[in-house]
């Protein structure tokens, strides 16, 4: 039998593990916005062109970044300076986040997905000193980008693993076996993301206006002549025909076959909706030449879009994150339910 005294300290750790998950979930979705505004400061530094404004790294002309003066903050200083600061943030929350995992999730598997964070976001520091350093390789420059949306996916999928609703619908939902859907699901992020490599590829390597209007190519629907830069640009705009299609089939297939499973249909139907919006903001940008809001925006829904379908795809996917005595208490709770309204009937 437990001391008397022991009990307050029980108690209390019991308590704070119960307020620490959705905590953390807050935390995490905290981090996850971050990351999202930190995308977006980047795709303003490309679309001002400042991403030599300011020329050394990790100081900022000389000064240590957090000891910048804000009132040399002017320009394309204060667009890549402020990229900078933000980076900085968002590093600074993935260590709380990784060590906070690390503490009170008992999940290997996760702790594992937090500390990858961490050295995915260090990385991506690193690459964006290179990229300065070496004077915008494309190469670099594409990378950088590339794993940027890596990072915000890893993200959002944490806040995901660490939600309430993760765990309660499971307990409550039979297993969907839906092999059609289950490989849509796969396929749909992944061609997103293969599209949104393409479209950093356009936009480091200024082909952004390589086809000068949309919806038509040169005034049909076919290149007459063929460069480098207008071979990028035609085969983001294919890989957009490709996108809406896949993803309408999968919102689609969704909706037909699982109407009544809202943790699938509200994704899907927010890629839907965004996968529009991103088609206008990808005519838009072409119709306003590449004005710098509206370039910015195209990148940061590109990020929307492409976090929304892997959230929808680990919804689908969700048998692939239980373990056997979590199945067997699924399981036994949905016979138990079936027994009932048997009884019943």
């Amino acid at each position: 039998m437990l001391p008397w005294r022991s009990m307050p300290v029980i108690r209390f750790k019991l308590l704070a593990g119960r307020f620490s998950m959705p905590w953390l979930h807050h935390y995490t979705r905290l981090l996850a916005a971050a990351s999202l505004l930190l995308i977006t400061a980047g795709g303003l530094v490309t679309s001002t062109g400042s991403g030599l404004s300011v020329p050394d790294w990790p100081n900022t002309y000389g000064y240590f970044m957090f000891s910048f003066p804000l009132s040399k903050m002017v320009g394309g200083i204060f667009y890549e300076h402020g990229h900078r600061l933000i980076a900085s943030v968002v590093g600074l929350l993935t260590i709380g986040l990784a060590v906070w995992i690390s503490r009170i999730d008992r999940r290997r598997w996760v702790k594992r997905l937090g500390w990858t964070a961490l050295g995915a976001v260090i990385m991506q520091g690193m690459l964006g000193g290179l990229t300065v350093i070496y004077f915008l390789p494309p190469a670099i420059s594409i990378s950088h980008a590339g794993l940027a949306q890596l990072f915000f996916a890893l993200i959002v999928s944490l806040a995901i693993f660490t939600s309430k609703g993760w765990h309660s619908r499971y307990d409550h939902r039979p297993p969907l076996n839906d092999w059609i859907l289950s490989r849509l699901a796969l396929f749909t992020p992944l061609l997103i993301y293969v599209q949104i490599l393409v479209g950093a590829t356009m936009r480091h390597t200024d082909a952004g206006l390589a086809i000068p209007d949309f919806p038509l190519v040169f005034g049909g629907l076919w290149p007459p002549v063929w460069t480098a830069a207008i071979s990028i640009h035609f085969a983001h705009r294919i890989g957009a025909l490709l996108v809406a299609a896949v993803v309408c089939a999968t919102v689609g297939h969704v909706l037909y076959h699982h109407a009544s499973r809202r943790e699938l249909c509200r994704p899907a139907l927010l890629l839907s909706s965004l996968v529009l919006l991103q088609i206008a903001l990808g005519g838009w940008t072409i119709w306003s030449e590449k004005h710098v809001a509206v370039n910015t925006a195209h990148v940061a829904v590109g990020a929307l879009v492409w976090v929304t379908a892997l959230s929808l795809t680990l919804r689908v996917h969700r048998e692939w994150f239980v373990t056997e005595e979590q199945a067997q208490r699924r399981d036994a709770r949905l016979d138990a339910v079936a027994a009932h309204s048997e009884a019943q009937a």
